[in-house]
This record gives C-alpha cells, structure tokens and sequence, in this order.
C-alpha cells in the first residue's frame, strides 16, 4: 500500500512456467483489495500488510516533526502535502511505528458512526479525508473535531490525511497541522526495489529516461515501476540483468498505453476488437475460453455476425497471429509484452464510455466460460474492478455481486458465483476513493427487505473477512442487521458471525450488548435471543467483560422464562465446578437477579435442579458441585434477606 494515491501491493510471487512454449504473465497491478489467503485472520492479513510497507517506507520531508508530536499520549496530528507524496502511508506509519501496542488499529470512517468511539490509551486511529471535496470541507472538519474530542481525553491517538489544495481550515486545527514534502524518488524507488528482493547498483538506473518519474511521479507509480521490475525479472522473458527488467518495466509504465491505442487503431472491425479486449480481460486462460468469449462479447455488444461460412473464414490461430497474440504449448493465449494486457483494457474503458454497460453485462457471463479456472475468474473480477473504479463506475461491481447471487440459479450452468461476487465488493471496499461508498451500499443490502440467500452469504463473509480487520464497528452493525431478518440458514450464520465478532474484542462486546438492549422495544424477540447468545461462555472475549455480562443476563432473567434460562445456568454452574476462575458468575448471576424476589427464588430451585441431576460416580466431583451449589444458595439467601 502506498500514498495517498497509492495502491496495495500484496507481495505477489513470481509466475511459475513448465514446458518450453512461451509464458504469459497476468500483471494485473490492482489499485484496491490486497491479495487475502482463503480462511486467514482478516486482521493478521492487515498487520502483515503494515509490516511490509514500513520495509518500503521513505518517510516524506517534515516526517520527523509529525512523530515527535504523535509521540505524546492523546496526540492528533493532522498530515497536509502535495498529491502523490505518501500522506496517508505517513500516518499509518506514524502509528504503526509507535511499536509494542495491544490496542486497536482502525480505520475511522469519513462519515460519523453512531454512538461513541469508545477510545482507551493504546489506541490508534487514523481517519483519510484526501478525497473530500471543498464541498464536504466544513463538514470534514467537524468529524475531526467530534473524532478529536473521542480520542484525545482517552490517550488514544489520531492521525489525520487532509485533501490536498484545500486551505480554508478552521484556526482550532491549524495547530495541529504538520506539512509534508514528496520524498525523493530515487530513495523510494531503491528502498522498492530492495524490498522486493532486486539487487541493482544506482550506476544501472542512469539512461533509463526515469528522471521525469522521479521528480514527479506519486509514489504509487514509483511503487508500480519496482513490482513491474520483479515481475519482468521473474518472467524470464526480459532480459537477464537488472537493467533490461527495469527498461521493460518503464516502457510498461509510460508506453503500453500508446502501443495498445495504435493497435486498437489499426484493426477497426468488430472481431478484431473483439478479440483483443477478450484477451485482454483473460489473459493467460484457455485459447477456448477466448475464442467463446470472444463470440459471447459480440453477441452481447449486437454484432451482427458474418453470413461468410464458417471454413471460409479465418481460423482462429490466424486471428491470434495478425493481432500479435501468443498461444503456447498448453493452449493458454496472452500478450507478450510486459502489463500489455493492461493497456488494452485502459483503452476500451477509457475511449468507448458508451460500451461500458455492455461490457459490465457480458463479464456477468464470462465467469461462467468453460475451462476457466478459480484464478482465471479471479483475475477477471479483479481487472473489471480496476476499470470501473478507475473510470468511476463503482456501482457495476454492486451490479455484478447483485446479478452472481440472484435467486433461481438452480441450473448448473446459472450457480451463483458467491466468491466472485465477495472479491468484486473486497475489491471495492479496499478502494480508497470508494470504499466508503460501498460500506453505505452493504449497510442498504443488509437493511433491505429483500435479499436473496446466496447475496446474504456474501455479505456476511464481506463484514467478517474484510470490514472487521479496518472497520469492525460498521462490520458489528450490518452483521446485525443481517441477523434479524426473516430466511433460512443463512441468517445462522449471520448469528454466528455476529457473536464471533463480538467475541472477539472486549469493546465490540459491549457494543454490541447495548446496541441489542437499545433495540429490544421495536424487535423485541430476535434481539432477546441474541442477548441469550450473548450470555454463553463461548460468545466471551478472552477479557470477561463482566459488567456487560451482567447487564446480558439481567435482561435474559427478567424477559425469557424460567424455562429458557435455567439450562443457561446449568451450564454455567458447570463452569463454575470446573474452573475457580469463573466464581464471579455466581455474583453476576446473583447482582443480574437484585431485587426481584420471584426470579432469586427460581434462581435457588434451578441450582436445585442442577445438583439433583449429577449422575457423576467421582465422589470429589460430587463434594465439589455441592460446594458451587451451597455457595450460591448462600449469596441467595443473604439478597433475599436484604429485600425483605
């Protein structure tokens, strides 16, 4: 992940070639969603992404004033700068680097949360605003303001990313501003090219024409210039020394797109066209799933096809060779040249905005094109989502999560796509610029009335897997939404993921307890049952909130019936047995019952019950539940003779 402008470059591995035709290289550099092992800790993923950026990390002039003053408990500094110059790596480096701290690390979002921040003094905060307009400023600045007042009286600190050219801040804040200075290109540049393993002298990078990059390129290109780097080195297709990669790799940065326009300009019929920008979208699949492809897209943008006979016409490796696309030995089709594929693509989104719906329409489709593999389907998803988010046309990736998780797609041919459709959100949330848009977009679904089963699905993975690691209260919330609708399994599940978030953090605990007491008046039943839930051993962080989970069980002993509790408190009983850590359940339970006769009452004859149903032989397993139950009849008797 890089500047302001930047990107995530998630460490991607070198292709792996066998047999002797020639490799072609999906290059996709994805401005968005960072590459995520399947069933990995979302928030691990986060931190190991944070770890490999400070090893690429060139601190931008005026850095050292910014961590003197975030070294102070409660500290906000507010990050001004140019474009391109890295401010927002700069703050998540300035908290990052404070080092040795157990606290959250989140995200803020550029929209007020309900309820409070709930901020303690190992926290850290960083909030983006560079892509606020200047009509959104004074609200901007308001949310600092309300942020501040959350953050600072607790100790937790906030790092702020300003927008860029926008000077009419509020004097209250003024103070609180550091201005940064684009670092050096030639020292971002080499500290990328050592992290991703080049070894290169500073004498090979003279003659390259990379002065203008260097003086004033983001830092985000100067990011994509290194990786392109390894990429050509790992390709073996450029060369053999640092200098041939590196040539290969400017001439992807700064020349493809003139090449692909050229030849884009050069073949004009609708097949040809057509053909290019199918490989381009599958680069590196199949020679069949291209040429279906092909033939689908043409369909899809109404060509009319040629009455020509079929054998009569160009086969189909002609019309590889007179575009200058290679097939090799393992009938995988590509283009050569290093990030070509890229190009091609910029060129269509760009310069055809009217086919662009078109295109949205048949890449619904294209995943389901025979001889595709999971990765295929993967990188079409990801270079849809560059192009869209690109073009700002984020709301075709909404369109397409919708479309690959309708209801009645019970033909083999029409399954849901449910993978595909998480990526193409993943890929939007990551996305600086929109990834707040399509937090309110989750929140519409998960609020909607209706829903299909497999899109509930999605969204459910999306707040677990990729909301909860950067905002895990926004997550909490739509998991909640989730949870009280009407459906099948799937809103299980969306319980399950609820209680498993909850039960992670202390805070979002108790969040989430009062958010479902503050809800009981108008769903009264399913948010009872989620507090029941919440009162189980199994939905507890590691550090027992205890006052919360009094306030659980004071509402569950009042509102559910004996029935319903009492195997609650068996199982708690049991708890109590066998650890002498959990004794002061006996007091929740007790302090959850005050002052209500009837429920203490129902209290001692459920402990009743529980010792009459030992069938255990272990005489010291016997000696120990009488112990638990005379204890709890003790505390029971006192508070009874307190009430009357």
């Amino acid at each position: 992940m890089t500047g302001s402008d930047g990107a995530w470059i998630s460490d991607p591995q070198g292709p792996v070639h066998s047999g002797s035709g020639p490799q072609f290289n999906n290059l996709t550099f994805t401005v968005g969603a960072p590459s995520r092992p399947a069933g990995a800790d979302p928030i691990k993923v986060v931190q190991q992404l944070r770890h490999q950026l400070n090893r690429r990390f060139i601190p931008p002039l005026n850095y050292g004033e910014a961590t003197e003053r975030m070294a102070v408990p409660g500290a906000v500094v507010l990050l001004d700068g140019p474009r391109g110059s890295g401010r927002r790596t700069a703050a998540i480096m300035l908290l990052h680097r404070l080092g040795g701290w157990e606290g959250r690390f989140e995200e803020l979002s550029a929209e007020q949360d309900e309820g409070s921040l709930d901020a303690a003094p190992s926290d850290r905060f960083f909030l983006d605003l560079s892509n606020t307009t200047a009509e959104n400023y004074r609200a901007a600045q308001r949310l600092i303001t309300w942020y501040r007042a959350e953050s600072q009286p607790y100790g937790a600190r906030l790092a702020v990313v300003l927008p860029a050219g926008l000077n009419d801040l509020n004097p209250e804040l003024e103070p609180l501003v550091v201005r940064l200075g684009r670092p050096r290109g030639l020292t971002v540049l080499s500290q990328h090219l050592r992290a991703d393993g080049i070894v290169f002298g500073f004498e090979q990078l003279a003659g390259l024409e990379l002065g203008q990059m260097l003086s004033h390129s983001p830092m985000s290109e100067l990011a994509r210039l290194s990786w392109m780097t390894r990429q050509a080195r790992d390709s073996g297709q450029y060369g053999t020394d640092f200098r041939s990669w590196c040539a290969e790799a400017v001439a992807a940065v700064t020349n493809r797109t003139r090449e692909a326009a050229g030849q884009v300009r050069t073949h004009r019929t609708a097949n040809e066209r057509a053909l290019l920008l199918t490989t381009a979208m599958l680069n590196g699949a199949s020679a069949d799933a291209v040429f279906q492809g092909t033939d689908d897209l043409l369909k899809q943008l109404g060509h009319t096809p040629d009455e020509t006979s079929r054998l009569a016409q160009q086969d189909f490796g002609e019309q590889l060779e007179s575009l200058k696309i290679k097939r090799d030995r393992e009938n995988r089709v590509g283009f050569q040249g290093l990030a070509y594929d890229g190009a091609v693509r910029t060129h269509f989104w760009a310069n055809f905005p009217d086919l662009r719906e078109g295109l949205r329409d048949w890449i619904v489709g294209s995943v389901r094109l025979p001889g595709l593999t999971a990765g295929d389907r993967m990188n079409v998803v990801a270079r849809f989502a560059e192009q869209c988010l690109t073009v700002g046309s984020p709301e075709h990736l909404c369109t397409l999560a919708e479309r690959w998780t309708e209801r009645g797609m019970d033909s083999p041919s029409l399954k849901p796509m449910r993978e595909e459709a998480a990526a193409a959100l993943e890929q939007g949330l990551s996305h600086e610029r929109y990834g707040a848009g399509f937090r309110r977009q989750i929140y519409d679904w998960a609020t909607a009335s209706s829903l299909s089963a497999d899109l509930v699905r999605v969204l459910i993975d999306i707040c677990r897997q990729v909301m909860a690691a950067t905002h895990p209260d926004q997550a909490l919330v739509r998991l909640h939404h989730l949870a009280l609708r009407r459906g099948g399994e799937e809103i299980g599940e969306a319980r399950t993921a609820l209680l498993a978030l909850a039960g992670s953090d202390r805070r979002l605990y108790r969040r989430l307890v009062d958010r479902l007491h503050t809800r009981l008046r108008n769903q009264a039943e399913p948010n009872l049952e989620l507090l029941s839930e919440l009162i189980e051993r199994s939905a507890l962080p590691l550090d027992t909130p205890w006052t919360e989970l009094t306030r659980a069980w004071r509402t569950v002993l009042a509102d559910q019936p004996a029935a319903d509790w009492a195997p609650k408190v068996h199982r708690w009983l049991d708890v109590v047995q066998e650890d002498k850590y959990w004794e002061p359940v006996l007091d929740v339970l007790l302090t959850a019952a005050s002052g209500r006769a009837n429920v203490l009452n129902r209290l001692y004859m459920t402990t009743c019950d529980w010792v009459q149903a030992d069938s255990l032989t272990s005489m010291s397993s016997r000696t120990a539940r009488d112990g638990v139950a005379t204890r709890f009849w003790q505390k029971i008797d006192s508070a009874q003779g307190a009430v009357c």
